[in-house]
């Protein structure tokens, strides 16, 4: 493809727009912006025209040569509408026509999926799980997701919602209670009775202090449960970590693996490797993309 591609991810924080090249190629730095999860839906798809447009002024770019727009869009979703349904991150946003909405406005071809199914396909496709034929990822950050990759295929689900664990039970509430940003920040506050966020405790375990520490070892270990869960259940090669917790990757890695080895099967125990992104925090957006040249 010799057209631009542009890819948004829109979380429920943050929505970052970029574009790349048929090779997989970013053309510029990616363009962020905060979403306003709460403000109305009019104004977030305002946000987002917004950044499109930045981004083509960037790298200098009429419409006419985009190839396409992918979005990456926190769930849950109805992908055949490219509607956001119930999404606890995007309240005022749902049954919103975001696809079609998006789609009208710069008259380009529009495909859109879940953030996490979006994420992990870039990675299946440019990132650290390139070549692999059986993916699954997880992405950290304001909440958890989840994606099944099989050979280059998302796995969507008889309702398109399969990869959404986050109400999945666990302990006193969901896994997505402890294993998120809202999980970091709670693990600490029982740790120290202190409440910072999880930029900060990250922060702080880089100079090494104790309970920022001892906070990404307790979180390593509620991560490998889902983690274990996946491996027992697809068998995949690889799992990968994306997101914005996944950039603290090093200060869960041992008790994450730790606690893996104990509750997999003895096989992929020794081959299944568990990765951090290859991306990194452009994974969204790319992946986003992605769909255009899956679609087109």
């Amino acid at each position: 493809m010799k057209k631009v591609i542009i890819g948004v991810d829109l979380g429920g924080t943050k929505i970052k727009t970029g574009a790349i090249n048929g090779d997989g190629e970013v053309l510029c730095a990616p363009v962020h912006v905060a979403t306003g999860g709460q403000e109305p839906g009019e104004m977030i798809v305002k946000r987002i025209t917004d950044s499109v447009e930045n981004v083509l002024g960037i790298i200098e770019c009429p419409v006419g040569d985009v190839a396409g727009i992918g979005i990456g869009s926190t769930g849950p979703l109805d992908i055949d509408a490219g509607m956001i349904l119930e999404c606890p991150q995007l309240p005022t946003m749902h049954f919103f026509p975001l696809r079609n909405t998006i789609r009208d406005h710069f008259k380009v071809p529009v495909f859109m999926n879940n953030d996490a199914n979006c994420l992990i396909y870039g990675e299946t496709i440019f990132g650290a799980a390139a070549h692999r034929r059986s993916v699954v990822g997880f992405t950290l950050g304001t909440g958890i997701g989840c994606a099944v990759v099989l050979e280059k295929k998302i796995l969507h689900g008889s309702t398109g919602t399969a990869g959404e664990i986050w109400p999945s039970p666990y302990q006193s509430g969901s896994i997505e209670d402890f294993v998120s940003g809202a999980g970091v920040s709670r693990i600490y506050k029982s740790i120290s009775g202190e409440e910072k966020s999880s930029l900060d405790i990250f922060n702080l375990a880089d100079t090494g202090d104790e309970k920022a520490l001892q906070t990404w070892k307790e979180f390593g270990v509620h991560l490998a449960v889902p983690v274990a869960w996946a491996i027992n259940l697809i068998d995949p090669e690889i799992i990968v970590l994306g997101g914005s917790i996944a950039e603290a990757y090093k200060f869960f890695k041992t008790s994450m693996e730790e606690n893996i080895q104990k509750w997999v099967c003895p096989v992929p125990s020794i081959r299944t490797k568990v990765v951090p992104a290859g991306l990194s925090d452009n994974a969204g957006f790319i992946g986003a993309a992605c769909l255009v040249m899956k679609n087109i």
